[in-house]
């Protein structure tokens, strides 16, 4: 059977369930246990199986199951899954035709990035690393260096070094205000979640942007960072003593 013929299999189950659903609660007034879970369980099935499809249509679909189970508090493991697999689309999950890749998508990759900073899990902020050492489109790296500040995790200095990382690649050659600004977010975001940011070669990628070439706002919002770095310097000292 194909994807597209198992997408329809589930679209009928799923909505045959959730009438099933509806109704009872009309009568019940409350959703069991046992009725929610099989509801669960079908949409999961959907969001997989459309997540994988070759269609865009059915990839942004499926994201638009996923805001919908995150919005009610589901960021399991298929959700998880789904999410990287869809944030690395084109990058590493590769599809070609005669030679030619045929499922590079930004957007779906972009609203992926934007999903796994709301599970904001140790797992999502894997997943949002993995996309930013892979992926080369601004619009990509930006959302997802935001949804790396608004984790805040940052065990080993991991995140900081992959954002970093991530902006000095562009800054030479092709320099991106909107990328540049939301490294310099996430690093506030960072510093405010770790107390502080330590790491000197980070220090440098802030002082890069804001002597480099991009616009006066940019530059002044990585001058106010780096002041903000050394206030929770000094207060890392004096409590030291």
């Amino acid at each position: 059977m194909s994807i597209f013929k198992r997408f329809l299999l589930l679209t009928v189950v799923f909505i045959a369930a959730s009438a099933m659903v509806m109704g009872q609660s009309r009568s019940n007034q409350e959703m069991s246990v046992e009725q929610s879970y099989l509801q669960e369980s079908v949409e999961l099935m959907i969001i997989r199986e459309q997540s994988r499809a070759d269609s865009r249509d059915m990839k942004l679909v499926a994201l638009e199951y996923i805001g919908d189970a995150i919005k009610r508090g589901n960021k399991g493991e298929e959700i998880k899954a789904a999410l990287e697999y869809l944030g690395l689309e084109g990058i590493v999950n590769k599809t070609r035709e005669n030679g030619r890749l045929v499922n590079n998508y930004p957007d779906v990759r972009t609203r992926a990035a934007t999903y796994l900073g709301e599970v904001g899990t140790p797992e999502a902020k894997n997943a949002l690393i993995k996309m930013v050492s892979a992926d080369n489109e601004p619009m990509v790296l930006t959302e997802a260096i935001k949804s790396l500040g608004t984790i805040g995790l940052n065990d080993n200095d991991e995140t900081i070094n992959a954002i970093s990382w991530t902006v000095n690649r562009f800054n030479n050659l092709n320099p991106d205000n909107l990328l540049a600004l939301s490294a310099v977010e996430a690093f506030e975001k960072l510093a405010a979640a770790n107390n502080g940011i330590r790491d000197p070669s980070v220090i440098q990628t802030i002082m890069r942007i804001a002597e480099g070439h991009y616009v006066t706002p940019v530059r002044d919002r990585a001058r106010q960072t780096l002041n903000e770095l050394r206030r929770y310097n000094a207060m890392n000292q004096y409590n030291n003593q």
